[in-house]
């Protein structure tokens, strides 16, 4: 097994993690700037669900990095 590519695989699965997380927290904050700027009323409720979908992208983003992370530290005790 080429333990190589699995390094490899683990760095860039750590990269593109963090690349979807980034563009999905950033589509939500322009939506959520788009909605406050509609209906300025609701900026509380639409900064609140803003919030919860931020940090729901950002658990399942800290679950891939671990994971990535662990990749390479098993690979190093090989």
């Amino acid at each position: 097994m080429e333990y190589g590519l699995i390094g490899l695989a683990a760095g860039l699965g750590a990269g593109l993690v963090t690349m979807g997380a980034a563009m999905g927290i950033g589509k939500i904050t322009a939506a959520a700037a788009e909605a406050t700027g509609r209906q300025p009323e609701a900026a509380n409720d639409i900064r609140t669900t803003a919030l919860i979908m931020s940090a729901l992208i950002e658990g399942v983003a800290l679950f891939c990095a671990v994971t990535c992370f662990l990749l390479q530290g098993a690979l190093a005790s090989m």
